[in-house]
């Protein structure tokens, strides 16, 4: 059974409108998290499986159908899952999940995301013409435009969607460490921009010396 384009057009929309009319969004926010965390813990301590399973698809359908969300899960990656394991899953996780947006920009809503973001496009187009994959790294590691804006308006280049997903992967890492990090002091954390405290000192130098490593992996991939 295939999906045509019209009927994926629909789902997405259906979606979309469920989100937001039954307020879930309301479910991604600090105080929510930090207020079921130990009830979270304790599904996750019965059922890992399951919680492992049903976070990540979360995660992806979160950010595939550019919903808001993302910063909060990869919070509660680190507040369940611990540093190394809520970076392994939320780096797949979110950059899977921002293909999917990438895919949808570029197959499904091409328009739409022309006329929302035209303003963005010329300059990422010179960027990319510029730079190349290079500029997408550099955007995930310091994100001038947000990161659901990135990944709708790089649909509309000629990057390759291969491409576009392992940069991002790449590129994305080091912000995902620094968050996840976050998520495993959950409780120490008044608000988002909290996320500044000595104990994450560690992941901020990360981002200091990462571009440099990033680089070289990113070129030998090109040349490879």
């Amino acid at each position: 059974m295939t999906v045509s384009k019209t009927q994926m057009f629909i789902l997405i929309a259906i979606s979309i409108g469920l989100f937001f009319y039954f307020d879930w969004d309301n479910y991604f926010t600090l105080a929510g998290l930090q207020k079921q965390q130990n009830v979270i813990l304790t599904y996750y301590q019965n059922r890992p499986f399951l919680t492992l399973l049903s976070y990540g698809l979360i995660y992806i359908l979160i950010t595939g159908l550019s919903l808001p969300g993302a910063t909060i899960l990869t919070l509660a990656g680190g507040a369940i899952f611990g540093l190394f394991w809520g970076t392994v899953i939320v780096s797949f996780a979110s950059s899977i999940g921002a293909t999917l947006a990438f895919l949808a920009a570029r197959f499904l809503f091409r328009e739409k995301v022309e006329r929302q973001f035209g303003q963005y496009i010329k300059k990422i187009n010179e960027g990319i013409e510029k730079e190349g994959a290079y500029y997408l790294f550099a955007l995930r590691l310091a994100p001038v435009f947000p990161f659901f804006i990135i990944n709708l308006v790089m649909g509309l280049t000629a990057m390759k969607s291969s491409t576009f997903y392992w940069v991002s992967q790449i590129g994305m890492l080091a912000g995902t460490l620094v968050y996840v990090n976050a998520g495993t002091q959950l409780a120490t954390i008044k608000s988002l921009s909290d996320i500044t405290s000595p104990a994450l000192i560690f992941s901020f130098i990360l981002l200091a010396v990462f571009p440099l490593i990033a680089k070289k992996v990113i070129e030998k991939r090109a040349l490879g």
